[in-house]
């Protein structure tokens, strides 16, 4: 029998690569159950079940999840994971489970928070996120350079939200070999920021307001 630390380890490792490419772990669903036997595990039930009627609060979560939620917001939003799994990364962050590939500096933090929503106000690729804002603290939905995902940037305080770039592309059918994408790299949709309500912490950029559904 494995002990409550290994099983406690194993769990927030799964956790935290199928918040990275949740698409290969089975998508929302599976990481509602990965955060369940996470959290009951360490005796944090009711926590977690705290958690999620405070996303339904804030229109964050419908009776199919943030998945539900997402799709009255973004084009795609089924199809969103990077998105979807942005809003466990903020609960995975509060609950000390989130571990970043990078961490910010303080004057990065401080830049992001105050400037993120503005800047915004002008279409984005993913190129531009990257050499505004550098590598993200997580990856979310994976790196191919083609597909939609989600840049999350972790400040130093675990209860401050996630800034968070949902980034959006389609593959549309082509004769022949070869992909099509609709853009040669994804574009930004919208910036995520705060703890509001989801229609108050979303500031969407011009593209994102042409697409939204």
């Amino acid at each position: 029998m494995r002990s409550s630390g290994e099983i406690r380890s194993y769990l927030a490792d799964q956790m935290n690569a199928a918040l990275r490419r949740p698409g290969m772990y089975g998508g929302e669903i599976a990481l509602r159950l990965l955060f369940a036997t996470l959290a009951h595990v360490e005796r944090l039930d009711a926590r977690w079940e705290a958690e999620l009627d405070l996303l339904r609060a804030r229109g964050l979560f419908t009776s199919t999840g943030v998945t539900g939620a997402l799709d009255g917001v973004l084009p795609d939003g089924r199809s969103q994971d990077g998105a979807i799994a942005s809003v466990y990364a903020e609960i995975a962050a509060r609950f000390g489970w989130l571990v970043p590939d990078r961490g910010l500096s303080a004057a990065e933090q401080s830049a992001l928070v105050q400037q993120a929503a503005d800047w915004a106000g002008d279409d984005r690729t993913l190129g531009e996120v990257l050499s505004t804002w550098g590598a993200p603290s997580v990856w979310l939905g994976g790196k191919n350079p083609l597909y939609p995902k989600t840049l999350a940037y972790l400040v130093d305080d675990p209860q401050a939200p996630l800034v968070c770039f949902h980034l959006w592309n389609q593959i549309e059918p082509r004769e022949g070999p070869g992909l099509n994408p609709v853009f040669p790299e994804p574009m930004m949709l919208a910036v995520r920021l705060g703890h509001g309500p989801l229609s108050t912490t979303l500031t969407f950029t011009p593209e994102g307001q042409r697409r939204r559904p």
